[in-house]
């Protein structure tokens, strides 16, 4: 079969397609044929060795197909289901095996490239919205890169929740996207400073929460978003890592809470995961939240795929197909 493999770290253009054999699944393993691959910003840390991983590296942490074989001691899965996942590298590949622990079955009513493009993106939505802070109907919340692929969830199923959403943007093209998806203000951070606009928008209320996956480039400055007791959830740093801090600096602008949540902590209850996805399929299937596909690459393409994801040129998410 064929596979994306990376055998050193560095720029899109070790993004290498080869031939290799797969072998069978092994006790709690199955084998899924992929019929569609999210690309996500967590395939360009592995890469780079931003998040360092073991190398040869075929990358990739969500994907969506066919059950084509499962291992000793898989009882609930069996050949012809059709699946999704979010998570260990190596689903750039025509096919893959994976823990069954991973694999939730997939409702008929979603498509291969939407399940694809949505589970790793949605799972995090649901974790920043449901658990890392509850949004209520009333609130306001700050959405940071709002028309990249989890900002444009966010501003969705954020919206469905009632809540008043602010999202920063870095074009006009982009403010458009996202209020689409449910914005009900947005700020282009390149020309406005977010923070002041955010004290205008909201009356000097603040945000409840500040969603962002941005990092370096909108830190501090998101701490000044907030209410007294406000959130700030760190959950990428497509910008770059937040450096150390004076935590001290929480105290002084409000009784601020600060957090860095993992999707793959919450998915280690398989309990849990069942509930998070269940909870996002219904949120698909009842129209609350539209999963936008910016680009379908083949996957010999996954360089071009990284390169536009990295210079912030797509809008929604890509899907590699095999």
């Amino acid at each position: 079969m064929r596979a994306i493999r990376i055998h050193q770290t560095g720029g899109p253009e070790v993004l290498k397609i080869e031939e290799v054999d797969l072998p069978p699944p092994g006790k709690g393993e199955v084998r899924v044929r992929h019929h569609a691959i999210g690309v996500n910003f967590l395939d360009t840390y592995h890469r780079t060795g931003f998040y360092p991983m073991p190398l040869p590296l075929t990358p990739g942490a969500e994907g969506a197909g066919e059950v084509v074989e499962v291992g000793p001691g898989v009882a609930d899965l069996e050949p012809g289901d059709r699946v999704v996942y979010a998570g260990p590298p190596g689903s750039y590949a025509e096919a893959r095996n994976i823990g069954a622990q991973f694999l939730v079955k997939l409702p008929g009513a979603i498509a291969y490239d939407t399940a694809a493009a949505m589970m790793l993106k949605g799972l995090t939505a649901q974790y920043l919205l449901r658990q890392t802070y509850a949004v209520k109907a009333g609130d306001w919340i700050l959405v940071h890169a709002a028309a990249g692929g989890v900002g444009l969830i966010l501003c969705q199923w954020g919206r469905a929740l009632g809540a008043r959403v602010i999202g920063t943007v870095g074009s006009a093209e982009k403010a458009e996207a996202a209020r689409k998806a449910g914005a009900h203000h947005t700020i282009l951070y390149r020309q406005e400073d977010f923070a002041k606009r955010v004290e205008e928008i909201t009356a000097g209320e603040k945000c409840a929460v500040v969603y962002d996956g941005v990092g370096k480039a909108t830190f501090p400055a998101s701490l000044d978003c907030l209410r007294p007791f406000g959130m700030f959830a760190s959950f990428g740093s497509a910008s770059g890592g937040i450096e150390a801090f004076d935590i001290g600096l929480l105290g002084r602008k409000g009784s601020l809470f600060a957090t860095r949540p993992t999707l793959f902590t919450f998915m280690a209850d398989r309990k849990r995961l069942e509930t998070m996805a269940g909870e996002l399929f219904r949120a698909v299937e009842n129209g609350d939240v539209t999963i936008e596909i910016g680009r379908r690459l083949p996957l010999a393409e996954a360089a071009e795929a990284h390169r536009a994801l990295e210079a912030r040129e797509t809008t929604g998410s890509i899907v590699l197909l095999p």
